[in-house]
């Protein structure tokens, strides 16, 4: 009985969700964000002029 309740502790300790300072991912967030949108928009404007480049003005 007593090996079932240490199991049973164990299994909390390790599912556990660890609390995060709020103020720490909002930054977080905030500053992968943003270099995210700047790369996503570097890979689109690069691939606009790898066709205009490759293919042209020609439709």
């Amino acid at each position: 009985m007593e090996k079932k309740k240490k199991s049973k502790l164990w299994l909390k300790k390790v599912f556990r969700w660890k609390r995060v300072h709020l103020l720490q991912t909002t930054i977080m967030d905030t500053v992968v964000f943003k270099i995210l949108s700047l790369a996503e928009a570097l890979v689109l404007v690069s691939t606009l002029c790898f066709f205009y480049l490759c293919c042209g003005c020609h439709f």
